[in-house]
Order: C-alpha cells, then structure tokens, then sequence
C-alpha cells in the first residue's frame, strides 16, 4: 500500500534529509586514496549520532555496518572494510539515517583520485540521469515517466541501467510502496500523488547489465567485473513539483 504523507510528516522527512545531506558532504570531502572504508563507515555513524538519529542500514536484514562502500564493479550494499582508497577507484556511498521516526536514504558516486575518461562518463551520466529522473515527479505523472527517464539517458550515452535492482518508496519504513525502477515505459505504473515521498536511484554500468552477488555477502556486482556507478535521493511529490529532501 503507498502511503500519503501530511505536510508536517514531510517536513520531518525534509529535516531528516538535511542532516543526511549534511553527513554525506563530510563523507565525500573525506574520501581519499589511502582510507580505508572501514574508516568512513565510523565516521558516518559517528556523524549520525551526533545529530541525535540512528544508522538506518546498520542491523538491516543483517547488514552490520552505517555506510554501503560500493567501490568499481561493486553496484550497491558493498560492505565496509580494511581496504584502502587506491587512485582510479569510483567509489559509491549510499546511507541513511533515522530522525523523529522517519528514514531518509540518498547515494553518490565519487572519483577517487584521478580516473579514466569511462569512468567519469559514467558518472556524470548516472547523475544526470538522477535529475532527469526527479525532473518528472509531479502530481499525474506515472513512475513509469521517472523509469522511463532514467533508462533513456543512461542508454542514450552508451551505457545500460540494472533492471534487478531499483528505488522505492520511503517514509516510516526504509522500504515502502512503489517500487521504483529504472527502465520502464511513460505513463505506466503507479499515478505520482501529492504527499508521496520516493527513493530514486539510478544505477548504470558500463558493459552488460547482468549482477551477481559479491564475495563480502551483502554487496551486488556487475557480472562482467564492469564499471557501476549509483545515485539516489529522497524526493517528495509536491503540487509544484518535486521537492529534494536530501539536500
């Protein structure tokens, strides 16, 4: 079922994405070759807790740490740990947190040190997919015009989106109704409503968009050992428009 939030439910959620915002520009500052990922998960829960909210991810369907580290072929949910930071990494940052009882979810993918010209295409495709993504939500518009947005940029420059994997709506849980994919077909799917609040998360790879579990448990991988690149934002359906709450 997709749940309606009230404005003051969506100005709760708006508060918690500033703070979520507010953690991930301290992450991507501090992200350099020679860090291990390890160290950026602490710091992210250090972050969190500080701002009197919980992790979102830690304990969720047994993830154990604050900070999804998704580094080069890595897709998403790559867990942190002793590796370093190596020049030529892109490198995906995806966290949440919970404030006031309510979630907040948003994901970048940043270069580490210089990387090649794929590899910066790729990202900058991703991202852009992102805002041409959050362009289309608006009262009457489908998430199929989101979907369908999403999958004809990132192929419109090469490159493929992963279908297994996708957004969905977010609020009082992590998870909510609808679903929300990157490819699809305009004016399908579920009618974009005033008060709904919804996790866009374009993920675009480089070769073939097979995935498969990755060695650490948790993470998704590209099959072909390509590229991934990930971003994502938590964006409310508003009677002007969207609104980001992840900035």
């Amino acid at each position: 079922m997709i749940t309606i939030k009230s404005p003051e439910e969506i100005e709760l959620m708006a508060e918690a994405g500033q703070l979520l915002a507010r953690v991930m520009r301290q992450l991507k500052v501090t992200a350099k070759p020679g860090l291990t990922t390890r160290q950026l998960n602490e710091l992210a829960e250090k972050l969190i807790l500080s701002y009197q909210a919980k992790p979102a991810f830690k304990g969720y369907r047994g993830f154990p740490a604050t900070l999804c580290t998704s580094i080069n072929e890595q897709i998403v949910h790559g867990l942190p740990s002793e590796r370093r930071l190596v020049e030529g990494d892109i490198l995906s940052l995806d966290v949440g947190l919970i404030y006031q009882g309510f979630y907040a979810d948003m994901a970048v993918t940043l270069p580490i040190g210089p990387i090649s010209k794929e590899g910066q295409k790729l990202i900058q495709t991703t991202k852009k997919a992102l805002r041409k993504a959050v362009a289309r939500v608006k009262p009457g518009k489908t998430i199929g015009d989101v979907s369908f947005a999403i999958q004809k940029h990132v192929q419109a420059d090469g490159f493929q989106v992963v279908r297994e994997l996708c957004g969905h709506g977010v609020g009082r849980q992590l998870h909510e109704k609808p679903d929300v994919p990157n490819f699809g077909y305009p004016h399908k799917g579920p009618l974009l409503k005033e008060g709904m609040v919804i996790a866009i998360e374009p993920m675009a790879v480089l070769g073939q968009p097979g995935i498969e579990k990755g060695p650490d448990g948790f993470s998704y991988q590209t099959a072909d050992k390509s590229l991934s690149a990930h971003f994502e934002n938590t964006v409310a359906v508003t009677k002007r428009g969207p609104r980001i709450l992840t900035e």
